[in-house]
């Protein structure tokens, strides 16, 4: 016997959700994405900076990034990716390297060789691991000590590790590391030995614009706006979802993508294990300055940085994406991520301004203050989940105790970075599961109101 879902409810419109409400429409459901912000996209949203647009927060494609390649084949804007090599940078004692290539790999200074042997080593042997749960009992730190030694460590793994995680780096398994390999050597194992990215003309602006016109062909609807303060089951087996108004509207199924604290909270009625589960959930957050200079900084699209530094990286954007495109200027992102207790979240934009402006001259001596026509700062306090000791074996259900209610987000990502690839392959993985719960509740309210007591 067959059952259909009347009525999905998908809280929170950035690419998961997008993707979820995709899939669920094709599937012949009816389809609600309820989204607080104004517009759909999450992370992947873009602003205005005066007459000049891009993304708030930086993104890139890998040709190795089959599931986003697909989804923009079938929102047909596939063509419409442009393909770059790009180079890579190192800021270390006071200089800017290249290491872009073996030679210039072999040539930076920091190391001497037998330590780059050992951490050409270790990227070798991580890009070969395929046991990434054994990883997940070891520390980060202690295994990359052990495969590369102390002075790669220090000069290089450990202001990586602070770049990305800052000091819960010392909370991190070494699946983290692994998986950051593995994207990275992805394509190179399909035979591509340069590294090349991508971009859509026009930003991931154009991507979610025929992303949003795909779901609308297909009857999805979008409500933005819509804040959700609390979602509960009725005894019918509903799903009411209210919003910060106290406006109600009910639902059969409903999945949120939301961060597992705010899941937590909105949910009543999750049991006391899966509710705890998701309050422990540690996430970091990312606050990124977004930059329009009137000169280029460097040839690099990435710049790691090992001295110390308010900001975690430097992404010349227009070292991808033409500067014509952006009237001549450079697009430059300074990220830094940190816990959602940082002060940078609780710091001005003109605070942020001056202290990253500072170190950016310090960085590039070239630079004068009339260089900079733009900056404008994104913050983002939830944005992946720290992959701690055993991290797999911790996390909460998809499907939950609430009937009728599934909560899927980013901490489901156990194996790979959170990047928009492995976004879309979460819903593919994770979605006829979803159904399949939807359907044993279904066929459970069906036996309950047929059996004799409810006749």
């Amino acid at each position: 016997m067959e059952f259909t879902q009347k009525h999905w409810a998908v809280v929170g419109g950035g690419i998961l959700g997008m993707q979820l409400a995709n899939r669920l429409a094709q599937q012949g459901q009816q389809v609600t994405i309820l989204e607080a912000g104004p517009a759909l996209g999450g992370l992947t949203a873009g602003w205005n900076a005066g007459e000049l647009a891009w993304d708030k927060f930086y993104h890139v494609i890998l040709l190795s990034d089959t599931a986003l390649r697909g989804l923009l084949r079938e929102i047909g804007l596939e063509k419409e990716t442009r393909w770059v090599e790009t180079k890579t940078g190192f800021y270390t004692d006071g200089e800017l390297h290249s290491m872009s290539d073996t030679l210039e790999f072999l040539r930076f200074p920091p190391l001497s060789l037998i330590d780059k042997l050992r951490l050409g080593f270790t990227i070798f042997y991580a890009s070969k691991a395929r046991n990434w749960k054994r990883l997940e009992g070891i520390y980060v730190a202690d295994w990359l000590k052990r495969l590369s030694g102390e002075r790669a460590f220090d000069k290089i793994w450990l202001p990586l590790l602070r770049a990305k995680l800052g000091e819960s780096y010392r909370q991190t398994s070494a699946a983290f590391i692994w998986a950051t390999i593995q994207r990275m050597y992805a394509a190179r194992r399909t035979g591509l030995k340069k590294e090349m990215f991508g971009y859509v003309e026009g930003g991931y602006a154009r991507i979610l614009d025929g992303f949003a016109r795909h779901l609308r062909a297909q009857g999805v609807r979008a409500c933005t706006g819509f804040r959700a303060s609390r979602v509960v089951s009725n005894d019918r087996g509903e799903v009411i979802v209210e919003d910060e108004h106290g406006n109600r509207s009910v639902f059969d199924q409903a999945i949120l993508t939301v961060p597992s604290p705010v899941a937590a909270r909105l949910c009543e009625g999750l049991s006391a294990e899966e509710a705890e589960k998701h309050r422990k959930i540690e996430y970091l957050g990312v606050a990124c300055a977004s930059l329009f200079l009137k000169k280029s900084l460097s040839p690099f699209y990435v710049t790691n940085i090992t001295d110390q530094s308010p900001f975690t990286g430097v992404i010349e954007m227009t070292n991808i994406v033409p500067a014509s495109r952006f009237n001549g200027h450079a697009l430059v992102y300074l990220p830094k991520y940190a816990k959602s207790s940082d002060p940078i979240f609780r710091m001005s934009n003109e605070e942020i301004k001056t202290g990253f402006w500072k170190s950016l001259k310090a960085m590039y001596g070239k630079l004068a203050e009339e260089d900079l026509a733009g900056f404008r700062v994104a913050r983002a306090p939830h944005v992946f989940a720290l992959p701690t000791i055993g991290y797999s074996g911790k996390l909460p259900p998809v499907s939950t105790s609430l009937p009728g209610v599934h909560i899927l987000n980013s901490t489901h990502i156990v194996n790979g970075t959170l990047n928009v690839n492995e976004t879309l392959l979460l819903a593919d993985r994770e979605l006829p599961g979803i159904l399949q719960a939807g359907r044993q509740q279904q066929y459970n309210n069906i036996t309950i109101n047929q059996s004799p007591q409810n006749q």
